[in-house]
């Protein structure tokens, strides 16, 4: 099992200014290739303050990519909907070459209304437009002279440029989050999957689901399974929960203060049951979290055992932490991955 970093920013200019709030996370990323973390990941989002800092994962990955020599670059995801192929196969090639082939493109359909509403895209074409989307950057970094006539986007005789460093392509991840329909959609196209952690016999079921699938459809091996957690880690657990405590439910609030739309009477086929998952968010605190695994907040005895218990249930192999959520002080989330990459990483890398 491998452990990297993500970037999720939920703050707003008047708590962090973007400089600062980059300068700390490069530094972050600076140390977790010299820790042997195994990647660095982040998101795109637009317009709020939940991920609004990251509007291109690729733009952030570049620079990070001067500062480590061995971590993957991740996007953690990208989103189709939003972006012309043609663009963002282009971009993803350049990416590739600056980073010397260390790039992992990972896809999401994005589920924010405001975001759909203010780039003025349907909701109800999120499926569509996402399977089109990665069809055609698939075609586009594999092939050259691309002809591709789809429902949203038309290619004709097109080659992007730069090819990708890597052959044929990056690896791509696909975002999944509670259905089946998203997993067997993953391993029937041979994609990796990033994932939320569930419950274990929820989780067990969604992974085998996409196994299942990839064997089916032909493609070699089981794929790789990367699962988000927050993380904080401390020498004692009080100090650790306290600490990490109004920064979670600060992160907690800002996600569903973005997502307010599905509680609110928006609904779309393609996103059916969002207004219970954000009612079931809006109970969600530390607590529940720490007890499901599902943040990883305690002394590193306590998080191997969160570990361990994940991994019994459904093993997975990359973990992608965030450890500077919302406002947690900088030099304790440095002082926690030096823990972690002390006493907790041994005990599962091999």
């Amino acid at each position: 099992m491998n452990f990297g970093v993500q970037f999720f920013p939920d703050i707003s200019p008047d708590q962090k200014a973007a400089d600062d709030y980059f300068r700390a996370c490069l530094e972050i990323s600076e140390l977790a290739d010299r820790l042997g973390f195994s990647h660095i990941r982040t998101v795109e989002h637009h317009f709020h303050y939940y991920g609004g800092y990251s509007p291109n994962p690729l733009l952030f990955l570049s620079a990070a990519s001067q500062r480590t020599r061995r971590a993957r670059l991740v996007t953690g995801a990208v989103l189709p909907v939003f972006n012309n192929p043609l663009r963002l196969a282009g971009e993803i090639g350049m990416m590739d070459a600056i980073c010397g082939g260390r790039l992992d493109v990972g896809f999401a359909r994005a589920f924010l209304p405001h975001e759909f509403r203010r780039f003025g895209i349907s909701p109800d074409e999120s499926v569509a437009r996402f399977r089109e989307g990665i069809e055609q950057i698939d075609l586009l970094l594999t092939q050259e002279n691309v002809t591709h006539h789809g429902r949203f986007h038309t290619i004709d005789q097109t080659t992007t440029l730069p090819r990708p460093t890597q052959k044929p392509r990056p690896p791509f991840y696909v975002a999944a989050l509670s259905t089946p329909d998203s997993f067997e959609f993953a391993g029937r196209m041979g994609y990796n999957i990033m994932a939320i952690p569930l419950t274990g016999a929820k989780m067990r079921e969604l992974v085998t689901c996409y196994r299942k699938a990839r064997s089916a459809a032909g493609h070699p091996g089981n794929g790789i399974v990367m699962v988000a957690f927050h993380m904080f880690c401390h020498e004692d657990g009080e100090t650790a929960r306290r600490t990490a405590r109004q920064p979670l439910a600060n992160y907690l609030n800002s996600l569903i203060t973005a997502a307010s739309d599905w509680a609110e009477g928006t609904s779309s086929a393609d996103y059916p049951g969002y207004d219970k998952m954000i009612a079931q968010l809006k109970a969600t605190t530390m607590e529940s979290m720490i007890e499901s695994s599902s943040a990883w907040i305690g002394t590193p005895d306590e998080i191997i055992a969160m570990i361990r218990n994940l991994q019994a249930a459904c093993p997975f192999e990359e973990a992608s932490l965030q450890v500077n959520f919302n406002l947690l002080p900088h030099d304790e989330a440095i002082r926690s991955m030096h823990l972690f990459a002390r006493e907790v990483m041994p005990k599962f890398v091999s």
